[in-house]
């Protein structure tokens, strides 16, 4: 979408605020494919960047940033980050197709970092999974069992909401309410509790940024969110150069 922003006339190259600092350049572009699952691009990228690292063109007088910036980005070929990253995308392969149980496990695993962020997460995929089973095999699919559909939705809600109910009191009230109009729910007043047609999408946007922010990174790729900025600034950042140009003056002015 941001390249629709992107003039065709050739971009001015006096300014680069970056320069100095080109393994944050290289950091930024490893991460984003970490982050998108690339990992083998992204250890040759890492391989390649390390062994052959650009020279920073350092402003006389001033700390030479090189070593610090390099050890920074050695750090990201870390095994442990590569298999968090790997765990994640195995996870939201899971809930592209509807299964919760392994976003539901992690968020078990860290529900006390949750808690302390004020996160719902947790709740909000327990109580997905309860309405994915009240639906019952028609539309979920899963086996037409005492697991599934109404007595597995009951079940299910008896073992998980009494550990969400302090927080949650009134979402579960209203969830095992519905049970009242299971003949009729489209025309219930808990309805839009059930509407899942964007739940999973939902669900899976909240867990990659609660699992992002476990692991102190921002929820969405900075190489990305930088680009797209940039893309859109760009017009007004030409015209602001080419009157600097044309006057003859500075920034600042």
């Amino acid at each position: 979408d941001a390249a629709q922003y992107f003039p065709v006339k050739a971009l001015p190259t006096e300014y680069d605020a970056l320069a100095s600092h080109p393994s944050l350049i290289n950091r930024a572009i490893a991460m984003h494919l970490l982050r998108e699952g690339q990992f083998d691009v992204a250890s040759t990228f890492l391989s390649e960047a390390l062994d052959n690292p650009p020279q920073p063109h350092a402003t006389p007088g001033t700390p030479n940033p090189a070593s610090n910036d390099s050890n920074d980005l050695a750090s990201l070929k870390s095994q442990e980050l590569q298999e968090k990253f790997s765990n994640m995308y195995q996870i939201l392969h899971e809930l592209k197709i509807q299964n919760l149980h392994p976003a539901i496990e992690w968020a078990r695993q860290n529900s006390a970092e949750l808690e302390n962020r004020g996160s719902n997460l947790e709740f909000e995929l327990c109580k997905l999974q309860y309405i994915w089973l009240f639906q019952g095999p028609e539309i979920n699919g899963l086996p037409d069992d005492e697991n599934n559909g109404l007595s597995g939705a009951i079940k299910y809600a008896q073992e998980t909401f009494p550990r969400h109910q302090i927080r949650f009191t009134k979402d579960c009230q209203q969830l095992l309410a519905a049970i009242l109009y299971k003949t009729n729910l489209r025309s219930s007043p808990y309805w839009y509790l059930f509407n899942t047609e964007t739940a999973w999408s939902e669900v899976s946007q909240s867990f990659t940024r609660e699992f992002c922010s476990l692991l102190g990174l921002s929820p969405s790729s900075p190489l990305y969110i930088a680009c797209t900025a940039g893309a859109i600034a760009l017009p007004t950042l030409l015209k602001l150069a080419s009157i600097v140009k044309e006057k003859r003056t500075e920034w600042t002015t």
